[in-house]
């Protein structure tokens, strides 16, 4: 009979049920129980991602025209920062994709997880495109126009031209069939790995800035208008990289 410790760490290697397990169910040793119980949660939980995933990749399979079809997932990063640009994707992705299983909304995810599903997003998407809409036109227009023609852009930017685009809570000037989905990035694959994209580009970005202007903390909140990003705004002033539109460097400069 194997010891508890021998059978925790076999439980530990093993992600899928295999036969032997059987004797483990039934095994009445405390330490047994702990480690099969450990592992039933775990794959339970890991049932749960895989069975997201396949739900995912019906809804996106569900808008297409034909079989042979593609379909575009696009999202964006940064719309509600104080500062740096905001930062669109457009995603196009292969009918089986179980290389991104755990892909979710990007806010769902950790920083170092979002940087390797992108990695992975890269490797295995049929096509993608990344925009970056600069803070001049966010000010000379506003957010939500400057993230319509930045997305405008990403799908245009695709090498491959989508049959049907899905975005998440948003509508764009395109000659190309589309629906805006509430809550996409949750329901849908495509629209999730955008979102990863943007985040993790926009991320990227801001920590770029941060080395020309370490004042600001943007490796800390990465524009958005916290503590700390509004006393430095205060005490510094803004920068060429700060939305003049927005408040309250907009009462800032006016004074």
């Amino acid at each position: 009979m194997k010891t508890v410790k021998e059978i925790t760490m076999h439980l530990q290697q093993v992600s899928n049920f295999e036969e032997w397990m059987k004797e483990i169910e039934n095994d009445e040793r405390a330490g047994v129980k702990k480690a099969w119980a450990s592992w039933l949660n775990r794959y339970e939980k890991q049932q749960k991602i895989i069975e997201e995933h396949h739900a995912k990749l019906a809804f996106d399979a569900s808008f297409k025209l034909s079989k042979d079809s593609y379909v575009a997932g696009v999202d964006e990063a940064g719309r509600g920062p104080l500062a740096g640009p905001v930062v669109t994707a457009a995603v196009i992705l292969p009918e089986n994709c179980e290389e991104l299983v755990g892909v979710n909304d990007s806010k769902q995810l950790s920083k170092l997880q979002r940087a390797e599903f992108a990695n992975t997003i890269k490797q295995y998407a049929l096509s993608y495109a990344i925009h970056f809409q600069d803070v001049e036109v966010i000010d000379t227009f506003n957010i939500y126009e400057a993230t319509k023609q930045s997305m405008k852009q990403s799908v245009l930017n695709l090498h491959i031209r989508p049959d049907y685009v899905i975005l998440d809570a948003m509508e764009i000037p395109i000659d190309i069939p589309q629906s805006s989905i509430i809550k996409g990035d949750v329901k849908s694959l495509a629209i999730a790995a955008a979102s990863i994209l943007a985040k993790n580009a926009r991320d990227e970005y801001m920590e770029q800035l941060h080395k020309e202007f370490p004042q600001y903390g943007f490796d800390q909140h990465a524009g958005y208008g916290t503590k700390q990003h509004l006393e430095a705004i205060e005490k510094f002033g803004p920068t060429i990289h700060h939305r003049k539109s927005f408040e309250p460097i907009k009462t800032l400069i006016l004074k």
